[in-house]
């Protein structure tokens, strides 16, 4: 498969974005104090590995393979929904001192700071993939692309509805 020069400079900052995705979501979910925000971040991270791994792939001159990025889809939406529904399931004990780890829901700045600048991130690597999708000229990987693009966007929706309902960030 031959790239443009074009699309191999949006592909290269592609995979830069990616990998600067792995390393926050990883050092953040250390970082995080609240537990379901761990794990969120650490899904994320899991989800940012195989969007690395695809833009390689495609740099690579190789076709992406989409059953695999739909299996990968389902697996990280099912993941991804678990995570938001153990969350759910704890707010009740979120929104005052959790009783088991002691952390405090809405008192933690440093989980505010985490979340904003993942959300902020995230806008930016999905609009970044936005210009790359325009700029495809492969159907499958214009798919691959816009695959990753939609999942970018469902990281910061899900960051948004934690931050929205930790009182942490309001629309309004």
């Amino acid at each position: 498969m031959q790239l443009t020069q074009k699309e191999r400079s949006l592909l290269e900052d592609a995979k830069k974005h990616e990998e600067l995705c792995i390393q926050k979501y990883n050092s953040y979910s250390q970082q995080a104090g609240d537990p379901q925000l761990k794990q969120l971040f650490q899904q994320h991270e899991g989800q940012e590995q195989n969007h690395y791994n695809t833009v390689n792939q495609i740099l690579q001159g190789q076709q992406p393979s989409s059953g695999a990025g739909q299996a990968s889809q389902q697996g990280g939406q099912s993941m991804q929904a678990q995570a938001f529904q153990s969350y759910q399931q704890s707010q009740g004990t979120q929104m005052g001192q959790d009783q088991s780890t002691g952390y405090t829901g809405l008192s933690n700045q440093a989980d505010t700071v985490l979340c904003t600048d993942m959300l902020m991130t995230e806008k930016h690597v999905s609009g970044a993939y936005d210009t790359a999708i325009f700029e495809q000229t492969n159907a499958s990987v214009r798919q691959a692309l816009q695959h990753i693009q939609k999942q970018e966007q469902k990281h910061g929706e899900g960051i948004f509805n934690y931050m929205d309902q930790h009182g942490m960030y309001s629309p309004k």
